[in-house]
């Protein structure tokens, strides 16, 4: 089946149809960097970089850009509070540059150890300064914005389309909830493209309406057009950001005349033991505290095995069964590497690959794939254990392929290098079993085996010599 994406403003799966033929233009909503990266912030880029990854198997070239935040997200997300960068650095003594840099590194060395690909762009809001002011007069210019004492804000009442994305009924909008009742709007729905800095704010820029700074929104309308063209593939982002932010992003480009995103993707919110994460209670969990006391890539194969569409609890419980399962997968595919076969000319999982394919076409569903992987484990296993140990090769090409190059979770703990050096030591300690044997000093023999079980790796005496297995 082709691959089909559930899409927000249509409320349906859609055939993924890219603007240009064999190419794929995605952008996504990145981080605010100013503090610490929690696992809140891991669902977006290991199911975009997913994503990206599945895509490029397919045979496409993908162009994936990510935007960081550092100016004009106010505390309220909406138009009025202390921007976060700034507050930030005013509570560590810092420029706002330099906090910007500090959480920026945090945040993707926490990426890459949860194996996330860089992605091709990476625009900064305060890179783009001048395109931001560029659109800002171009709507001006259309009539759908006015300004205000050195703030520009944007006329929701000339854009009939408001509200198409969310579904919102602005008539009905409640005055003072998520958006701001500000006395110099024409309307609280209006939101702004520039506002006015005080004399006292820390990031400022002159303006054709004084010295200012952009308003959330509209860097993501610049960042993505500017890398992707003014009509691209996929826009994504947390469920949470549908409005206001991407209602905004949406409005202020197509009335800018731009088609912007064909199809808009967003993830789910993760619950922590049941309850919904607040940074602000502080219920969450940092990222560099967690990878402490867990692995990486584990946490990464817990995220994927819930939909990306389904709210994800995070539990101790819960990611200890998906480390477990995880383990299943890394000791099944060392035994079949360890049994040193070779895959035959025709694949004995060719029905099963086709699954996997199912699976992620189906708007990526990658509890699916994985389940088809766990399969794919037991079909191998039952393989080996009858002697056909091409089919026991063929699985661990499988899985080298699927889970690591598409789902991005390596297929040893340790990296390759750590597996081969596993390998060398153990084939040693083996081959030192194997002498006492034929020395019939099965007392040392046994001994090693017993050693080696303590340690979980699992020995098997057969007919073609012994072979070994991690346990789990």
């Amino acid at each position: 089946m082709p691959l089909v994406l559930y899409d927000t403003l249509t409320r349906r799966k859609v055939p993924f149809e890219p603007v240009v033929p064999g190419r794929a233009g995605i952008y996504f909503c990145g981080p605010t960097v100013y503090s610490e990266p929690h696992l809140g912030h891991a669902r977006g880029p290991v199911v975009f970089d997913v994503l990206r990854r599945w895509l490029e198997h397919e045979g496409l070239t993908v162009r994936l850009v990510m935007n960081v935040t550092d100016v004009g997200h106010l505390t309220d997300d909406a138009d009025e509070g202390e921007d976060k960068l700034a507050r930030r650095a005013a509570l560590e003594r810092l420029e706002p540059m330099e906090v910007a840099e500090k959480y920026f590194w945090i945040y993707f060395d926490a990426m890459a150890r949860l194996h996330v690909r860089r992605p091709s762009v990476i625009p900064r809001a305060t890179g783009h300064i001048v395109e931001q002011i560029e659109l800002t007069k171009e709507l001006l210019e259309r009539g759908l914005a006015y300004e205000v004492d050195g703030s520009v804000y944007f006329d929701v009442s000339s854009w009939a389309e408001y509200g198409q994305l969310s579904g919102r009924d602005l008539s009905e909008q409640v005055e003072g909830t998520r958006v701001e009742v500000r006395s110099e709007k024409r309307d609280p729905n209006d939101f702004a493209l520039w506002k006015r800095a005080e004399p006292t704010h820390l990031m400022r820029w002159p303006s054709p309406w004084g010295v200012g700074f952009p308003g959330w929104h509209i860097e993501c309308s610049v960042m993505s057009t500017k890398y992707l063209g003014d009509e691209f593939d996929i826009h994504g982002g947390g469920l949470d950001l549908v409005f206001p932010h991407h209602e905004c992003e949406l409005a202020q480009a197509r009335a800018a005349g731009k088609p912007f995103a064909r199809t808009w993707m967003h993830w789910n919110m993760l619950t922590l033991d049941g309850e919904k994460m607040s940074k602000s209670k502080g219920h969450v969990v940092e990222l560099v505290a967690l990878f402490e006391r867990h692995d990486p890539t584990a946490v990464r194969f817990h995220l994927l095995r819930s939909h990306y569409r389904s709210v994800s609890d995070f539990a101790d419980d819960a990611l200890a069964s998906s480390a477990q399962g995880l383990r299943r997968l890394r000791a099944a595919h060392a035994t079949w590497r360890a049994a040193g076969g070779s895959a035959p000319d025709e694949d004995p999982f060719e029905a099963a690959r086709a699954r996997f394919a199912d699976a992620m076409n189906d708007d990526l569903h990658t509890p699916e794939a994985i389940a088809v992987l766990f399969d794919v484990v037991r079909d191998a296993n039952r393989a080996l254990e009858a002697g056909d140990r091409g089919a026991a090769a063929a699985a661990a090409t499988l899985l080298e392929e699927l889970l690591h190059g598409v789902l991005g979770v390596p297929c040893e703990a340790g990296g390759a290098e750590d597996a081969d050096l596993l390998t060398g030591v153990t084939d040693l300690v083996l081959d030192a079993r194997q002498a006492a044997r034929k020395q019939r000093d099965f007392g040392t023999a046994d001994a090693i085996r017993d050693r080696l079980e303590e340690l979980g790796i699992v020995v098997e005496d057969t007919s073609d010599g012994a072979r070994w297995r991690r346990d789990g």
